[in-house]
């Protein structure tokens, strides 16, 4: 394998009934800062069958160009349909490495074309960087988050990665931008295509924002010691117009759901506003919600490591503090 044939930053687009996911547009904000190091240009990779939403924000939000295959077998996402067109793309316009988010359809379609392309795969990254001749580290939780590993693929490409989402921010989009748009011809054989679509059922939908998506977040762990002590935070929340979610403590033990759990087997967060009440800090959790802007933690000891992130450090009594903070705001 020549490696100087492989080039450019890739980054799969997901969607979801013709509307971009959050995550692709927040991989192009991250694989721009890659690109400028490693001198390479980022390239947007669509596969839909209603594409234009898809390609007006992949382009509004900063990829250098668009590779766009379309398609009514690319409707809904499909492992045989979309794994066979990832492939092709690959092995004819050589990526040097490509981002993918690690959403249930990430965390699929990311090992299936790694296995087709006999190269290499790091799952659920949490941060990346890259050398000036475009080798990629891929950095992630190890050893049940004790320590953070660093994962090279030095010698086949494409270097291929899944990403978290809400790890990385998008940047501002720029309205009305054009980019150059290459368009692919590639048709599944009906062979390769051993499962369809019976049926798509939507989530019922919720009032709730997701945690992931909030700007502002009052998050409770251990020290709260009962779920009814939750409703506390839900008042901070509702006053400062946040949401409230819970560490994989408060998940264990019942007081919030799976849904609303920060941290490696939770969700990534990155919030304005970050409310640490009760929560000790351990790596499992912080790694994810270090990209917070700011965090104010609440904790009756001074020596928890959820201090060492906090922008704002609150050494008391959570059951006295967290009415007094509600009360004042």
């Amino acid at each position: 394998m020549d490696l100087k044939e492989w080039k450019d930053i890739w980054v799969f687009i997901e969607h979801e009934n013709g509307e971009p996911l959050g995550v692709g547009l927040e991989l192009i904000n991250e694989a721009k800062r890659l690109a400028a190091q490693s001198g390479e240009q980022v390239v947007a990779v669509v596969i839909a069958d209603e594409s234009e939403k898809i390609v007006t924000a992949a382009a509004e939000y900063g990829a250098d160009k668009i590779i766009l295959v379309e398609g009514k077998e690319y409707g809904h996402y499909n492992t045989d349909a979309y794994s066979y067109c990832m492939t092709r793309l690959i092995e004819k316009h050589k990526p040097n490495s490509m981002l993918v988010g690690a959403t249930m359809n990430g965390r699929d379609l990311g090992p299936k074309v790694a296995g087709a392309m006999h190269t290499g795969l790091t799952a659920d990254c949490t941060e990346l960087e890259i050398t000036e001749d475009g080798v990629v580290t891929w950095i992630r939780p190890a050893l049940g988050g004790n320590l953070m590993g660093h994962i090279y693929c030095p010698d086949t490409r494409p270097q291929i990665g899944t990403v978290r989402p809400a790890v990385f921010k998008r940047a501002e989009p720029e309205t009305g931008r054009k980019v150059d748009i290459i368009k692919e011809d590639i048709k599944v054989p009906a062979e390769e295509i051993r499962m369809k679509l019976l049926e798509f059922v939507a989530n019922p939908p919720s009032d709730k924002p997701k945690i992931e998506e909030s700007n502002i977040l009052v998050v409770g762990g251990r020290g709260l010691g009962k779920g009814e002590n939750f409703d506390m935070l839900q008042d901070l929340a509702d006053a400062l117009g946040g949401v409230v979610a819970g560490s994989r403590k408060a998940v264990d033990a019942g007081w919030i759901t799976v849904d609303d759990q920060v941290g490696q087997t939770g969700k990534t967060v990155s919030p304005n506003i970050y409310i640490a009440v009760g929560i000790s800090g351990a790596i499992q959790h912080t790694v994810g919600m270090e990209k917070s802007d700011v965090v104010i933690a609440i904790n009756n000891d001074p020596m928890a490591p959820i201090f060492d992130l906090a922008t704002y450090s609150i050494v008391g009594d959570l059951f006295e503090i967290v009415p007094e903070l509600t009360a004042a705001i």
